[in-house]
């Protein structure tokens, strides 16, 4: 096991060192690497806790979980450009002078909140997320981790302008992997400890308080236990566990493809129900699943291509399954409101896949750090015949069908523009381009974004299901992230719950990039906790 630590209660004060085993006590024991860990860890150090320790099943080569599968985007309420700009690295006032990017607003990200779950986000949870974004954002940049405006996500160049649109405008430097990055080296300033290919397997009480104060660990092939004021989990959700797939999101789960760290399999969250009756909560049968490139390892992340396996140009053109039908409307919102559910449709649809599918018009549009050709396979044709053919060697089923289904797709873009000629094409806003007009209409419509794909060459990427994370976790108290007991309807003394883990706050469906969001505010409020109780003891001990 590699890493390096300062260590500030050590007798040689921040000195750089490696450390061979982990320690059998310590203040604050972080469980889980990743955003939400790192964010607790570095909270806690900050609010008093002088000896804090992230340990984490992975090795060091995968540190991250799947924070460092993120393309680092995080959603933050803010007053508008000027209010980001501070915390942003990529933008001169020649570039300020040519953006446009409007406030996102508390009530902005409560209308998303509310609309995307469904109205079933606990309000607790989501009001602190939303109240406490901006100054999370601030937080984490005074602690290192470098922030950009998402030109190439999240705005299109427009003319002469770039326009941002569906309220995400920030993400950190080189996505995840800066994310992480930059994490890691904050941990070491504070004197954070951590250990890699050290998991959890067991959480021990106090019998006479009902406190957890230890935690058994293995490594190096050896069993031990670190003991712990408190103990934040931190360890993600079951998405890359096909039999919890299986058991909690449905059949054919267990083939979705993984598009994180192998390691998120839930352990800790089946540990903690087990241990110390910890109470479910969440929308256990919800996750993320992203359109996913389908010629990606099916059971995990590649740290080297990561979030660019993701395909979410589907806005720009159409998707069709192997049976030759379309089966959402790609249009229907901005991407950032339907990634998260678009990999879980077409995973339903006949062998897991889909095409999706553009014509010159739109292929510029293209992010190439998705579609570029060292990334995706891509399958062209000079007609939508030939495009058909290429499709049906790459898994399409019924070829009469997928030229049917663009046929009547162009018919009804055709007979839309015409009725309305002023109407302009604008993939920076809802422009309202559909498939649907007073002499054509789709069943399946596409409600904005709705260009004729007749103009060659064609191009077709083959997708499936991408699972990301899953929204089922545990109860806590919103305030301090603090585990409720399944049997008490209590806290459980000592223990505290952030990131993937925290159950109650997304259902269904997820504004993109609230995730990262949700671990830097819970993480930031777990740690302060946690270190409140540690100090607290402190203080008693001494008055006894």
């Amino acid at each position: 096991m590699q890493f390096i630590t300062t260590a500030p209660h050590d007798t040689e004060s921040h000195r750089s060192r490696y450390t061979m085993a982990p320690p059998s006590s310590c203040d604050v024991l972080v469980v889980g690497g990743g955003n939400a860990g790192f964010s607790a860890a570095v909270s806690a150090a900050e609010s008093g806790a002088k000896h804090v320790v992230i340990i984490d099943k992975c090795p060091e080569d995968w540190a991250g979980g799947n924070s460092y599968f993120t393309a680092g985007a995080m959603r933050t309420v803010h007053a508008g450009l000027d209010d980001l700009l501070p915390v942003v690295n990529n933008v001169d006032s020649e570039l300020a002078a040519k953006t446009d990017l409007d406030p996102y607003t508390n009530e902005d990200f409560r209308a998303d909140m509310d609309r995307i779950c469904l109205g079933r986000s606990d309000p607790r949870l989501s009001k602190i997320l939303i109240d406490e974004s901006n100054d999370a954002i601030k937080w984490l940049a005074r602690n290192g981790i470098r922030f950009q405006l998402s030109f190439n996500r999240q705005s299109f160049f427009v003319e002469g302008r770039y326009k941002f649109w569906g309220g995400l405008h920030l993400k950190t430097q080189d996505g995840g992997k800066g994310l992480i990055e930059d994490h890691k080296q904050a941990a070491q300033r504070h004197g954070i400890e951590v250990f890699f290919s050290t998991p959890a397997t067991k959480l021990h009480k106090d019998p006479a308080s009902g406190a957890v104060n230890a935690v058994s660990i293995e490594h190096n092939n050896q069993i031990s236990t670190i003991k712990a004021k408190a103990v934040i989990l931190a360890a993600g959700g079951f998405e890359s566990n096909p039999r919890m797939r299986s058991q909690y999101l449905g059949p054919g789960w267990d083939l979705a493809y993984v598009r994180g760290t192998p390691y998120n399999t839930g352990d800790l969250l089946e540990m903690a129900q087990r241990d110390v009756s910890a109470k479910q909560a969440g929308h256990w049968s919800g996750c993320h699943c992203t359109c996913w490139d389908a010629n990606a390892p099916p059971d995990t992340g590649d740290r080297k291509v990561s979030n660019e396996f993701t395909k979410s140009g589907y806005p720009l053109g159409v998707m069709i399954n192997s049976s030759g039908d379309r089966f959402v409307d790609e249009g229907i919102d901005y991407r950032n409101y339907t990634y998260a559910i678009f990999g879980r449709a077409i995973l339903s649809q006949p062998g897991g896949i889909a095409f999706q599918v553009w014509d010159s018009r739109t292929i510029p549009w293209l992010r190439s750090e998705e579609y570029r050709d060292e990334v995706v396979k891509k399958i062209e044709g000079g007609s939508i015949e030939e495009l058909a053919e290429n499709c049906a060697k790459n898994g399409l089923l019924n070829k009469t069908k997928f030229i049917e289904t663009l046929q009547s797709f162009n018919e009804a873009s055709h007979a839309y523009i015409n009725e309305s000629p002023d109407q302009k094409w604008d993939p920076a806003i809802k422009d309202g381009m559909s498939t649907q007009s007073s002499s054509a209409k789709l069943p399946l419509p596409k409600s904005n974004w709705a260009l004729p794909i007749d103009k060659p060459p064609f191009l077709a990427v083959k997708v499936t299901g991408g699972v990301t994370f899953t929204f089922g976790g545990l109860a806590v108290n919103p305030e301090s992230t603090a585990v409720i007991s399944a049997t008490t309807q209590r806290e459980v003394p000592g223990l505290f719950c952030v990131g993937e883990m925290l159950g109650g706050l997304f259902y269904g469906n997820y504004p993109g990039g609230s995730g990262l969001t949700s671990g830097a505010v819970f993480g930031r409020r777990a740690g302060a906790a946690a270190a409140k109780l540690v100090l607290g003891s402190e203080e008693t001990r001494a008055r006894l």
